[in-house]
């Protein structure tokens, strides 16, 4: 009876010590009140992940040139500005695969915006850039070919008789070189690149194509009989762009054939001996020099008016606007002029 007792008395106290150590191990449950579980709900979205946004991502790469030229590595981190870059490779993005939707270009799957590529895209207008070369106080040097990275060049003609100089002529600067050719002869991209604008100017180049080039330069193609390229066309140095022609502000067949930089003209003969034929150099230096005629065609131009000459004839010669000539003497555009008349043109 009493080994009963014991037994029933050490049951008794194992059993409050195995439901004390039971209490340590097992937390209690704390409920929550409705006003912090109404915060959390509150603050959960703003940790919610957000997609990829390929648009900003594309506008932080790093371009070694104002193109689509970009080294082994892209630096994510470093933007640079178009004076300070080195244009020094021929590295370009893969190609082989490109369309144009809308302003835009595709290369592998790389869309090239408006904001990325060359800064703009405009398929309708050949200057775009804005670039004030008085602030241009650096040298650029441009490679313009390389066949180490199979980058070929080619004249734009079979061949390159000039019949007219980069330069002033007839009252009004000449902004490219003009070579002879019979309606119909082949016209070649000069560099690889990418087909910019095929368009129409009535009153200029005629059929005229701009191409858009891997070294960072831009090609004008004039007077141009039949256009074989289209918009957002990627082109080989040497592939047939076009067919010569005498379309347009000309008085003959020939090719009106520029070279420009940021969208400002420069003397192709810097570039090409066209009497030898041969290009000149691999390497390009562009510096405040290759524009010196900026500041000569920003003098002041005047002009005696002629019989049968208006404003708009006027305008037309001198590549200016009739508001703009108007604004600077001080008259209508509606404005009879008179024979022996000065006008300011610039």
């Amino acid at each position: 009876m009493k080994y009963l007792r014991l037994i029933l008395i050490l049951g008794t106290i194992l059993s409050i010590g195995i439901d004390h150590s039971n209490a340590q191990i097992f937390p209690k449950i704390i409920k929550k009140d409705k006003s912090e579980t109404q915060f959390e709900a509150k603050e959960r979205p703003n940790i919610e992940l957000r997609g990829f946004d390929q648009e900003s991502y594309l506008r932080t790469l790093s371009s070694i040139t104002d193109s689509i030229l970009f080294q082994n590595n892209v630096n994510l981190g470093k933007v640079r500005s178009i004076v300070s870059e080195d244009q020094d490779y021929m590295i370009w993005a893969p190609t082989n695969r490109l369309a144009k939707v809308s302003e835009q270009i595709l290369i592998d799957s790389i869309w090239v915006t408006a904001y990325e590529y060359y800064s703009s895209w405009d398929s309708k207008k050949i200057d775009i850039y804005n670039f004030d070369v008085d602030q241009f106080q650096d040298t650029v040097k441009v490679r313009l070919y390389d066949t180490f990275f199979g980058y070929d060049w080619k004249l734009p003609l079979d061949e390159t008789p000039v019949t007219s100089r980069f330069g002033y002529r007839w009252r009004r600067w000449h902004y490219g070189t003009d070579l002879d050719l019979i309606t119909g002869d082949p016209v070649y991209a000069a560099f690889d690149g990418i087909v910019r604008i095929r368009s129409y100017d009535r009153y200029g180049y005629g059929y005229y194509v701009v191409v858009r080039h891997k070294n960072g330069l831009e090609t004008v193609y004039g007077h141009l009989s039949k256009i074989l390229v289209d918009v957002g066309q990627e082109v080989k140095a040497g592939d047939i762009i076009a067919k010569g022609g005498n379309t347009g502000r000309s008085t003959g067949s020939h090719l009106h054939y520029e070279l420009r930089y940021r969208g400002l003209a420069f003397d192709p003969e810097i570039v090409y001996d066209f009497s030898a034929p041969k290009i000149l150099s691999q390497e390009l230096f562009i510096s405040p020099a290759t524009f010196s005629h900026i500041a000569k065609a920003r003098q002041r131009v005047y002009h005696r008016v002629r019989s049968g000459e208006n404003l708009g004839v006027i305008a037309r010669r001198y590549g200016v606007s009739v508001s703009s000539i108007a604004r600077m003497n001080g008259i209508s555009t509606r404005s009879i002029l008179r024979i022996g008349q000065n006008l300011r043109i610039r």
